[in-house]
């Protein structure tokens, strides 16, 4: 019997991941990839012995299946586990880093929340479950369950750091699912976390609270790397899909490659570009396809990164970064310590720095100088940080579409693209808009959209 074909568009973290997974079942696989690069979001720079990751930064072990291919793919020596330090993270208030506590005694002792907001969160297991969870925002949930204080200084700060958004506009349900679950399956976040920790332990499963963080010695580039690798020429680089086609008995998709158009003939098709790239590819299968596509929103992050002589720094290099509610009006959202968090980041004798500018807090950013914009964050973080000298290096990435939003409405695209799936047996779409924005979501979700074809074909 002759292998089944199935074309992978996007050679981002979701479409390498899938598509290794596939080929190691059996199928035939090519990927085609419209940017000169795999990686997707993925970018790591090596610039002056500094090392800067302009998108995501790390990875969760949330999944075995990251060590597995760890492992597979000959990574063993450049993997690389967060630090200790790491564990700690501040939260900016009254233009103060407070570590974030991670204990009872350390919430009891803290100055992050007032005695009052404190006694607030004692009251949670009495708070009964919500309505409408569908259509409810984050904000609304924490504020219904933990209170304003907490909603402000603790998951205002925390969805910024996340999702570059805004607790308001996300949906709880969308955007955190396994946060809603403990409300829906167990009536509240406290005994829902004692709970679920049980459960958890049974299936050998790690929750992103206990997970490691890790990434790679050049940098979170080195999977995706060595994933395209294994495929070889099956992977087409600066490879532009113009259309994509049903046949008798499967689909052609239509590319142009180095000014040449192409064609190949597949059993299946999967999608893993960003929702807004999507839109035009699938909407003679359903013209509802591009106004779902293009109503989920990315907004616009601008990407900064810092390095600075260490005996330059007065604030103590101890944790993972702090992130800024947005009660403290300051014009970034946070910074990684980057170099604290893992080795090989920069030479003995620095420290460097991966700040993050706009989001949903802020979009209108984009519409500033630029130099000038760097410049007021650049001073705030040197005098939160204590730093009196200037930086030794610099360098930014802007990202015009940066995180997709699971906003308030969301499960609308879910279920949408979930009968669009079950009326063309054959074309799959994924990606972070699908199932989790992180690195180890989109890994994760590789997994499923597998065994989604497998079962198919």
């Amino acid at each position: 019997m002759m292998s089944k074909t199935i074309v992978v568009i996007g050679a981002g973290i979701s479409g390498l991941t899938t598509a290794y997974l596939l080929s190691k079942r059996g199928f035939n696989i090519r990927i085609l990839e419209r940017k000169s690069e795999v990686g997707g979001s993925i970018e790591s720079i090596k610039e002056n012995g500094f090392l800067f990751d302009r998108g995501p930064n790390s990875a969760l072990e949330t999944t075995p299946l990251i060590s597995q291919l760890v492992e597979e793919l000959n990574l063993k020596d450049e993997l690389l586990y967060a630090n200790k330090a790491a564990n700690k993270r501040y939260i900016l208030r009254n233009d103060e880093l407070h570590a974030l506590p991670m204990s009872p005694p350390a919430l009891i002792k803290t100055k992050l929340f007032s005695t009052k907001a404190k006694f607030r969160l004692l009251a949670e297991p009495f708070i009964g479950r919500s309505a409408d969870g569908y259509y409810q925002s984050l904000a609304e949930f924490v504020r219904r369950r933990l209170g304003q204080e907490f909603l402000d200084y603790a998951i205002n700060p925390f969805v910024a750091g996340v999702y570059a958004g805004r607790p308001e506009e996300l949906s709880v349900k969308s955007a955190f699912p396994k946060l809603y679950a403990l409300e829906e399956k167990y009536g509240g976040l406290i005994i829902g976390t004692i709970r679920s920790i049980r459960e958890r332990k049974r299936r050998a499963e790690k929750s992103k609270q206990s997970a490691k963080m890790l990434s790679f010695k050049s940098g979170m580039i080195a999977l995706p790397k060595a994933i395209a690798n294994y495929f070889g020429d099956r992977l087409i680089l600066s490879a532009e899909v113009n259309s994509i086609d049903k046949t008798a008995d499967g689909y052609i998709v239509s590319y142009r490659h180095n000014g040449i158009d192409e064609a190949i003939v597949c059993d299946a098709v999967l999608s893993t570009v960003p929702s807004y790239v999507a839109g035009d590819l699938f909407t003679k299968f359903n013209g509802k396809f591009k106004t779902h596509c293009d109503s989920i929103y990315y907004p616009p992050v601008l990407v900064y990164f810092l390095a600075y002589n260490k005996k330059d720094i007065q604030q103590p290099l101890d944790g993972f970064g702090f992130l800024i509610p947005e009660k403290e009006k300051k014009s970034f959202l946070g910074a990684l310590w980057s170099s604290v968090i893992f080795p090989y980041r920069a030479d003995d004798g620095f420290a460097t720095f991966t700040l993050f500018i706009g989001g949903s807090r802020n979009p209108d950013f984009v519409k500033e100088d630029r130099n000038k914009l760097l410049e007021k964050v650049r001073r705030e973080f040197e005098h939160l940080m204590k730093i009196n000298g200037q930086p030794v290096y610099s360098a930014n990435r802007f990202w015009e579409k940066a995180i997709p939003q699971y906003n308030i409405g969301y499960i609308e695209h879910e279920r949408f693209f979930d009968e669009f799936e079950k009326q063309n047996p054959g074309l799959f779409i994924s990606g972070n808009f699908r199932g989790g924005i992180s690195v180890g979501d989109c890994i994760k979700n590789a997994e499923l959209v597998t065994e989604k074809i497998v079962n198919q074909l």
